[in-house]
Protein backbone atom coordinates (compact mmCIF):
# COMPACT_ATOMS: atom_id res chain seq x y z
CA UNK A 1 0.00 0.00 0.00
CA UNK A 2 1.33 3.39 -1.01
CA UNK A 3 1.82 6.13 1.60
CA UNK A 4 -0.94 8.30 0.10
CA UNK A 5 -3.33 5.34 0.34
CA UNK A 6 -2.44 4.93 4.01
CA UNK A 7 -3.10 8.62 4.58
CA UNK A 8 -6.45 8.36 2.77
CA UNK A 9 -7.53 5.34 4.82
CA UNK A 10 -6.50 7.09 8.03
CA UNK A 11 -8.37 10.24 7.00
CA UNK A 12 -11.56 8.28 6.31
CA UNK A 13 -11.16 6.49 9.63
CA UNK A 14 -10.97 9.80 11.48
CA UNK A 15 -14.06 11.09 9.68
CA UNK A 16 -15.97 7.90 10.47
CA UNK A 17 -14.85 8.08 14.10
CA UNK A 18 -16.11 11.65 14.41
CA UNK A 19 -19.35 10.93 12.59
CA UNK A 20 -20.12 7.79 14.56
CA UNK A 21 -21.35 9.73 17.63
CA UNK A 22 -24.52 11.82 17.51
CA UNK A 23 -26.22 14.26 19.82
CA UNK A 24 -29.90 13.57 19.30
CA UNK A 25 -33.32 13.32 20.88
CA UNK A 26 -34.71 10.16 22.44
CA UNK A 27 -38.50 10.14 22.64
CA UNK A 28 -40.24 9.57 25.94
CA UNK A 29 -43.70 10.38 27.28
CA UNK A 30 -47.11 9.09 26.31
CA UNK A 31 -49.07 9.37 23.08
CA UNK A 32 -49.73 12.97 21.96
CA UNK A 33 -47.60 14.23 24.86
CA UNK A 34 -43.98 13.82 23.75
CA UNK A 35 -41.07 14.37 26.09
CA UNK A 36 -37.48 13.99 24.95
CA UNK A 37 -34.11 13.15 26.45
CA UNK A 38 -31.07 14.75 24.84
CA UNK A 39 -28.54 11.94 24.57
CA UNK A 40 -25.15 11.10 23.16
CA UNK A 41 -25.52 7.90 21.14
CA UNK A 42 -23.89 5.82 18.46
CA UNK A 43 -25.17 6.88 15.05
CA UNK A 44 -25.88 3.22 14.21
CA UNK A 45 -28.05 2.66 17.29
CA UNK A 46 -31.87 2.86 17.05
CA UNK A 47 -33.46 6.20 17.88
CA UNK A 48 -34.83 5.04 21.22
CA UNK A 49 -32.15 2.42 21.84
CA UNK A 50 -28.99 2.44 23.92
CA UNK A 51 -27.10 5.67 24.44
CA UNK A 52 -23.73 6.68 25.81
CA UNK A 53 -24.77 9.59 28.04
CA UNK A 54 -27.83 11.66 28.79
CA UNK A 55 -27.01 15.38 28.81
CA UNK A 56 -30.44 17.00 29.06
CA UNK A 57 -34.20 17.02 28.53
CA UNK A 58 -36.54 18.82 26.16
CA UNK A 59 -40.29 19.33 26.65
CA UNK A 60 -42.02 20.94 23.65
CA UNK A 61 -45.49 20.81 25.24
CA UNK A 62 -44.93 23.83 27.47
CA UNK A 63 -44.99 27.46 26.36
CA UNK A 64 -42.20 28.36 25.96
CA UNK A 65 -40.57 24.94 25.57
CA UNK A 66 -38.73 23.69 28.65
CA UNK A 67 -35.08 22.82 28.04
CA UNK A 68 -32.65 21.55 30.66
CA UNK A 69 -29.16 20.75 29.42
CA UNK A 70 -25.64 20.31 30.77
CA UNK A 71 -23.79 22.96 28.75
CA UNK A 72 -20.33 21.78 29.75
CA UNK A 73 -21.02 18.15 28.80
CA UNK A 74 -22.53 19.17 25.47
CA UNK A 75 -19.53 21.42 24.75
CA UNK A 76 -17.08 18.60 25.56
CA UNK A 77 -18.87 16.19 23.22
CA UNK A 78 -18.86 18.78 20.44
CA UNK A 79 -15.11 19.18 20.88
CA UNK A 80 -14.73 15.40 20.66
CA UNK A 81 -16.42 15.47 17.26
CA UNK A 82 -20.00 14.47 18.10
CA UNK A 83 -22.46 15.70 15.49
CA UNK A 84 -25.82 17.14 16.64
CA UNK A 85 -29.00 16.60 14.69
CA UNK A 86 -30.79 19.68 13.34
CA UNK A 87 -33.15 19.88 16.32
CA UNK A 88 -30.39 19.39 18.89
CA UNK A 89 -28.22 21.95 17.08
CA UNK A 90 -31.06 24.47 17.41
CA UNK A 91 -31.34 23.63 21.13
CA UNK A 92 -27.60 24.08 21.60
CA UNK A 93 -27.75 27.48 19.90
CA UNK A 94 -30.70 28.45 22.07
CA UNK A 95 -28.86 27.47 25.28
CA UNK A 96 -25.57 29.13 24.33
CA UNK A 97 -23.45 26.03 23.74
CA UNK A 98 -22.67 27.04 20.17
CA UNK A 99 -21.86 30.54 21.39
CA UNK A 100 -19.43 29.06 23.90
CA UNK A 101 -17.79 27.06 21.11
CA UNK A 102 -17.43 30.27 19.10
CA UNK A 103 -15.87 32.09 22.07
CA UNK A 104 -13.43 29.26 22.73
CA UNK A 105 -12.23 29.50 19.14
CA UNK A 106 -11.45 33.14 19.85
CA UNK A 107 -9.52 32.10 22.96
CA UNK A 108 -7.43 29.65 20.91
CA UNK A 109 -6.64 32.37 18.40
CA UNK A 110 -5.64 34.77 21.15
CA UNK A 111 -8.41 37.28 20.48
CA UNK A 112 -9.90 36.71 23.96
CA UNK A 113 -8.80 35.48 27.33
CA UNK A 114 -10.62 32.68 29.09
CA UNK A 115 -12.02 35.09 31.68
CA UNK A 116 -13.31 37.44 28.99
CA UNK A 117 -14.96 34.57 27.15
CA UNK A 118 -16.61 33.35 30.36
CA UNK A 119 -17.85 36.86 31.18
CA UNK A 120 -19.37 37.22 27.72
CA UNK A 121 -21.00 33.81 27.97
CA UNK A 122 -22.43 34.50 31.44
CA UNK A 123 -23.84 37.86 30.32
CA UNK A 124 -25.43 36.21 27.28
CA UNK A 125 -26.96 33.44 29.40
CA UNK A 126 -28.29 35.93 31.95
CA UNK A 127 -29.98 38.02 29.24
CA UNK A 128 -31.42 34.89 27.61
CA UNK A 129 -32.77 33.53 30.89
CA UNK A 130 -34.38 36.91 31.58
CA UNK A 131 -36.24 36.77 28.26
CA UNK A 132 -37.38 33.22 28.98
CA UNK A 133 -38.62 34.21 32.46
CA UNK A 134 -40.60 37.13 31.03
CA UNK A 135 -42.11 34.79 28.45
CA UNK A 136 -43.16 32.38 31.20
CA UNK A 137 -44.80 35.18 33.20
CA UNK A 138 -46.63 36.41 30.12
CA UNK A 139 -47.93 32.91 29.45
CA UNK A 140 -49.15 32.60 33.04
CA UNK A 141 -51.01 35.92 32.86
CA UNK A 142 -52.63 34.97 29.54
CA UNK A 143 -53.70 31.62 30.98
CA UNK A 144 -55.14 33.32 34.07
CA UNK A 145 -57.13 35.76 31.92
CA UNK A 146 -58.46 32.87 29.83
CA UNK A 147 -59.57 30.99 32.95
CA UNK A 148 -61.38 34.07 34.23
CA UNK A 149 -63.20 34.36 30.90
CA UNK A 150 -64.44 30.77 30.86
CA UNK A 151 -65.10 30.08 34.56
CA UNK A 152 -68.69 31.42 34.33
CA UNK A 153 -68.35 34.26 36.81
CA UNK A 154 -70.25 37.44 35.86
CA UNK A 155 -68.17 40.36 34.85
CA UNK A 156 -68.17 43.28 37.30
CA UNK A 157 -70.45 46.12 36.29
CA UNK A 158 -68.66 49.27 35.24
CA UNK A 159 -68.78 52.09 37.79
CA UNK A 160 -70.23 55.26 36.31
CA UNK A 161 -68.37 58.31 37.52
CA UNK A 162 -70.42 61.51 37.26
CA UNK A 163 -68.44 64.69 37.23
CA UNK A 164 -69.37 67.53 39.58
CA UNK A 165 -70.03 69.91 36.69
CA UNK A 166 -72.62 67.54 35.22
CA UNK A 167 -74.32 67.15 38.60
CA UNK A 168 -74.45 70.94 39.06
CA UNK A 169 -75.93 71.44 35.59
CA UNK A 170 -78.60 68.82 36.25
CA UNK A 171 -79.49 70.44 39.58
CA UNK A 172 -79.76 73.89 37.97
CA UNK A 173 -82.22 72.48 35.44
CA UNK A 174 -84.25 70.13 37.65
CA UNK A 175 -84.58 72.15 40.90
CA UNK A 176 -86.20 75.30 39.38
CA UNK A 177 -88.59 73.13 37.37
CA UNK A 178 -89.57 71.21 40.50
CA UNK A 179 -90.14 74.46 42.41
CA UNK A 180 -92.34 75.86 39.64
CA UNK A 181 -94.36 72.65 39.54
CA UNK A 182 -94.81 72.79 43.32
CA UNK A 183 -96.02 76.40 43.19
CA UNK A 184 -98.51 75.55 40.44
CA UNK A 185 -99.88 72.63 42.46
CA UNK A 186 -100.22 74.77 45.59
CA UNK A 187 -102.03 77.53 43.62
CA UNK A 188 -104.40 75.00 42.10
CA UNK A 189 -105.17 73.50 45.52
CA UNK A 190 -105.82 76.96 46.95
CA UNK A 191 -108.19 77.82 44.08
CA UNK A 192 -110.20 74.68 44.77
CA UNK A 193 -110.08 74.88 48.57
CA UNK A 194 -110.99 78.59 48.99
CA UNK A 195 -114.55 78.43 47.50
CA UNK A 196 -115.25 75.26 49.45
CA UNK A 197 -114.22 76.97 52.67
CA UNK A 198 -116.41 80.00 51.93
CA UNK A 199 -119.44 77.80 51.28
CA UNK A 200 -118.90 75.97 54.51
CA UNK A 201 -118.72 79.26 56.42
CA UNK A 202 -121.93 80.53 54.83
CA UNK A 203 -123.81 77.40 55.78
CA UNK A 204 -122.64 77.53 59.37
CA UNK A 205 -123.63 81.25 59.98
CA UNK A 206 -127.48 80.93 59.82
CA UNK A 207 -127.43 78.05 62.23
CA UNK A 208 -125.62 80.11 64.81
CA UNK A 209 -128.15 83.05 64.53
CA UNK A 210 -131.06 80.73 64.99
Amino acid sequence: MFPWEIIQVWFHYLIYKKMSVKLRLQRKGRKKAPFYHIVVADARAPRDGKFIEKIGTYNPMTKPATIDIDRDAAFEWLNKGAQPTDTVAAILRFKGVMYKKHLMKGVKKGALTTDQANDKLNAWIEAKEGKIASGVEKTKSELEQFRKMVDGKPKPKPVVVVEEEVVAAVEETVVPAAEEATEEVVAAVEEVAAPAAEEATTEETPTEEA
